[in-house]
């Protein structure tokens, strides 16, 4: 068995039941940690429909957090999670806001494990999350 993750009559995932269950369980788990909706709708009849805007604004939201955190643990823990929502975001042509924290929104770090990276880790962040969406994407049928 399978869900449909879709965008209009576009459909961006179809992972198995499973993989849709524990992704869905992450979903409100990051929900509740950023404090925002995340755009995707709720699972009726093996399909949900994710909002746009709403899932934008959550994407944005998302590749911040770990920036503000700078705690190695939680980054490593968020990072199959956001790189499975990074194959999303692309898929529905929405644009990812990759500016550091400190040239975008402000809210300060908090659970900080060590000093905020300089700009050369934050740009090898960047570029092994990119890469780890890629990867992942091949497996990931629409």
């Amino acid at each position: 068995m399978s869900q449909y993750y879709d965008m209009g009559d576009q459909t961006l995932w179809n992972p198995s039941t499973g993989a849709s269950r524990l992704f869905m369980s992450q979903v409100s788990v990051y929900q509740a940690e950023l404090g925002l909706p995340s755009g995707i709708g709720p699972m009726q009849a093996d399909e949900c429909q994710i909002d746009p805007f709403v899932f934008k604004t959550f994407v944005d939201a998302l590749i911040a957090w770990p920036r503000r955190t700078s705690h190695a643990v939680m980054t490593a823990l968020s990072e199959g999670f956001v790189a499975t929502v990074l194959v999303l975001a692309e898929r529905a042509g929405v644009e990812v806001n990759w500016l550091p924290t400190g040239s975008g929104e402000g809210g300060g770090h908090k659970d900080v494990q060590v000093p905020t990276a300089p700009i050369a880790a934050e740009k090898a962040w960047t570029t092994a999350l990119q890469d780890k969406s890629r990867e992942l994407g091949r497996f990931m049928t629409a």
